[in-house]
C-alpha cells in the first residue's frame, strides 16, 4: 500500500463529526514534516467543497466522490488510500459495502461504531479474510471505547510490571464528564432497537459482555445495572450509559491479544456521583434517566454540541485493578473537550494515523489489540489526553 495517493481518507467529511475530523487534520499538522497525505470523502462534490472553505482547510486539498449506495465508488476510494476513517453512520445501515470493500483492497479501517450487533455480524462475516488481507478493521475508535480499552490496557501493564500478573478484576469508574449528544448517537440507538425488533437472535450478542468473542464465554461479570455503593472510591454508582459496548471492546482486546488479562478477567463501568445520600439520591437520579437518554424530543443527525460545548468538555475515568491478596492498582485517563465529538474527532483521527504504522496481523479488531501503548503516545501527544498511574 505504500504506494497508495493517501495515506488517510475521511469518509463522511461533511457530516457533522466528519467535519470535525477533517478540520483536526486540516489544522493540527500544518507545517509539519509528519503530516499525513489526507483527503475528503461524501457524497456530494459541491458539499465537500463548501465544508473545506468553511473549516479553512488549503484549497488544494483533495476531495473525493463516494456513495455508500454505489460499492464501485467505495473501493475506488479504498484503492487510493492507506486508511480510511469514516463517521458515516449509523453503520449497521451505511457501513456493510464500505468494510467489505476495505477488506477486499487490504485497506485499513477505523470508524466510531457503538452498534455491537453490527460489529458482531462483522467478525463473523470479515475477521479471516481482514487477516488474509492485512486490513485492520478498527471499530469504536472514539470516546468508546477508546478511554476505556487503553485505560484497561495501561493499568494491566502496569499490574504486571508492580505485581508480576495482571489483575483479575477492574473496575472503570467515570468521575466526572460534561458532554453532551449527537443525532447521529441518537440515530444509532433507534437502528439498534428496530434490528434487534426483527432479529431477536440478537439479543445475546447485546446482553453478554462477551458478545464480541466469539468461542469464548468468560466468568459471569458484574453488570453494573443498578446504583450501589462503592467501596473502592466511598462514592455512590451509577449506570453508565456507554458500559455496554465498552464492556464488550474491552474483553476483545483482551481475547484478541491471547488473554494477557487472564481468562478469568472480570471488569464493569460505572459513573460515580457523590459519597452520603446526596449521591445516592444522583445515583438512583442517572439510572431513571437511563431509561430515556435523550428525552421527548432527541437531536436529529447532523446535529451536535456547539463549539463552545464542545471545547468546554472534558471526561476523567478511574480504573481501579484490584488484586487476588486485596493489593489495588489505580490508573486514570483523562480527556479534554466535549468526550462524543471534540475529543473522538481527535481519538478517530490519532487512530487512522497509528494504523499507518501498525505491525500487527490484520483482522476486525480494537483500538487496544491493534494499537496498544503506540496510540497512548499518540493521544497524549496529540489530542490533549493525559494517562497514568495514581496514588
Amino acid at each position: 500500500m505504500a504506494d497508495r495517493e493517501f495515506d488517510i481518507i475521511v469518509y463522511g467529511a461533511t457530516g457533522y463529526t466528519g467535519r470535525l475530523v477533517a478540520e483536526y487534520l486540516a489544522h493540527h499538522y500544518v507545517g509539519r514534516a509528519d503530516a499525513p497525505k489526507w483527503a475528503m470523502a461524501g457524497r456530494s462534490l459541491a458539499k465537500l467543497e463548501e465544508v473545506r472553505d468553511a473549516i479553512g482547510a488549503p484549497q488544494d486539498t483533495p476531495l473525493v466522490v463516494a456513495d455508500a449506495d454505489d460499492p464501485g465508488s467505495l473501493t475506488a476510494m479504498c484503492n487510493r488510500t492507506r486508511v480510511v476513517l469514516t463517521t458515516v453512520g449509523p453503520y449497521q445501515l451505511y457501513g456493510d459495502a464500505l468494510v467489505e470493500a476495505c477488506v477486499a483492497t487490504g485497506t485499513d479501517y477505523a470508524d466510531l461504531c457503538g452498534e455491537p450487533g453490527w460489529m458482531r455480524e462483522k467478525i463473523d462475516q470479515h475477521h479471516e479474510s481482514a487477516k488474509a488481507s492485512g486490513a485492520h478493521i478498527c471499530f469504536s475508535s472514539g470516546f468508546d471505547s477508546i478511554p476505556f480499552d487503553l485505560g484497561v490496557f495501561m493499568l494491566q501493564k502496569e499490574a504486571a510490571a508492580k505485581f508480576g500478573q495482571p489483575a483479575p478484576r477492574v473496575k472503570g469508574r467515570v468521575r466526572g464528564m460534561q458532554g453532551t449528544f449527537s443525532g447521529g448517537t441518537a440515530a444509532s440507538l433507534t437502528a439498534t432497537m428496530k434490528a434487534v425488533a426483527k432479529n431477536p437472535k440478537l439479543i445475546p450478542i447485546l446482553s453478554s459482555p462477551f458478545g464480541l468473542t466469539p468461542g469464548f464465554d468468560g466468568p459471569s461479570q458484574p453488570m453494573g445495572l443498578v446504583p450501589e455503593y462503592d467501596e473502592a472510591t466511598g462514592k455512590w454508582a451509577a449506570p453508565f450509559i456507554m458500559a455496554t459496548i465498552n464492556t464488550k471492546n474491552v474483553h476483545r482486546t483482551n481475547f484478541l491479544r491471547g488473554f494477557p488479562y487472564g481468562e478469568d478477567f472480570k471488569y464493569d463501568e460505572m459513573m460515580l456521583t457523590s459519597p452520603g445520600e446526596a449521591g445516592k439520591a444522583a445515583a438512583n437520579a442517572v439510572a431513571e434517566m437511563l431509561k430515556n437518554p435523550f428525552g421527548a424530543k432527541p437531536p436529529k443527525p447532523g446535529e451536535g454540541p456547539t463549539k463552545e460545548e464542545r471545547d468546554n468538555g472534558f471526561y476523567d475515568v478511574l480504573f481501579i485493578g484490584e488484586m487476588p491478596d486485596g493489593a489495588t492498582i489505580r490508573y486514570g485517563v483523562k480527556g479534554k473537550y466535549d468526550p462524543g465529538y471534540g475529543s473522538t474527532s481527535r481519538m478517530l483521527a490519532q487512530t487512522g494515523i497509528a494504523l499507518l504504522s501498525c505491525k500487527e496481523p490484520g483482522g476486525v479488531g480494537t483500538p487496544g489489540s491493534f494499537l496498544g501503548e503506540a496510540l497512548v503516545e499518540r493521544l497524549e501527544a496529540n489530542a490533549e489526553l493525559t494517562f497514568g498511574v495514581e496514588d
